[in-house]
């Protein structure tokens, strides 16, 4: 059966109960027919996938029904969507809040040291940082850089924000920790180890004040919040995974607005591109 086979036969029974038209579009459960349209999957096919019979399938295409928990994270598995996605409705959105956090650490230096390069290494669309150096990635981490180059060749957009060595942001965090240019040392260093990533990672550098430096993996994010006067290594530590998107979305604006606002290494003006 074709994609096109897949998409009359769902068109149709969107549109139609018993003998007659459905004229009330509006409570058609439009995200799960696409949903189903995207994986390639039919309403029987689809069925069998989530243990159900073809008719409460058709229910819950038409809006009349939603489905028992357990069966909206089978259907959610499948399809490789969120269930508040699907069935917002039936989502307690408070609950799905306190969800996404997985895991907090009072020191980034609390958090496993083996999580950094098991995220990256589970990696299949996006790797994003966003820190004025994050040279602890590269010391501490013998496979990081390796790592993101391999997942940069198997197809996984790398990006990599840094603080500009010269710009005003820098200088202000050297003064903060008294550390003499110590700032913008870091950075020429963990420069030097993304040399090998050259044409694989995408590397901008920025010039903002960084109260949060990022590091996400696909659909997790590590947030290290800054601390004045404090290094990261000894300030606290996030770990979220996006489920609606409540703290998960905030961050992931955060990186884009910076992205957009940086210059390309060597360049001279912000280059902006969507994620």
């Amino acid at each position: 059966m074709t994609l096109g086979d897949i998409y009359g036969q769902l068109e149709t029974e969107w549109m139609a109960v018993g003998d007659r038209l459905w004229e009330d579009r509006a409570v058609v459960n439009e995200r799960l027919r696409r949903c189903m349209l995207r994986a390639g999957l039919d309403t029987g096919t689809f069925a069998d996938k989530a243990q159900v019979s073809v008719k409460t399938v058709e229910r819950w295409l038409r809006g009349e029904v939603v489905p028992y928990p357990r069966t909206r994270y089978r259907v959610a598995a499948i399809l490789q969507e969120d269930e508040s996605y699907l069935w917002p409705e039936a989502v307690d959105r408070s609950a799905l809040a306190g969800a996404e956090l997985v895991a907090s650490y009072p020191r980034r230096s609390d958090v496993p040291g083996q999580l950094w390069t098991e995220l990256l290494r589970q990696a299949e669309r996006n790797v994003d940082v966003l820190a004025f150096a994050g040279l602890f990635l590269t010391e501490e981490n013998t496979d990081w850089v390796p790592l993101l180059a391999s997942r940069a060749e198997a197809g996984v957009r790398v990006r990599l924000l840094l603080g500009d060595p010269d710009g005003a942001s820098l200088a202000a965090r050297d003064g903060e920790h008294r550390i003499g240019g110590g700032v913008a040392g870091r950075v020429r260093a963990v420069l030097g180890y993304y040399q090998p990533l050259a044409g694989l990672a995408e590397i901008r550098l920025h010039d903002t004040p960084l109260y949060n430096s990022i590091y996400r993996f696909d659909d997790d994010i590590l947030v290290n919040t800054h601390v004045y006067g404090i290094l990261a290594a000894y300030t606290p530590v996030m770990r979220l995974r996006r489920v609606d998107g409540a703290y998960f979305s905030t961050y992931l604006e955060s990186f884009e607005r910076v992205w957009a606002s940086a210059r390309s290494l060597g360049g001279s003006g912000p280059e902006g591109r969507a994620a």
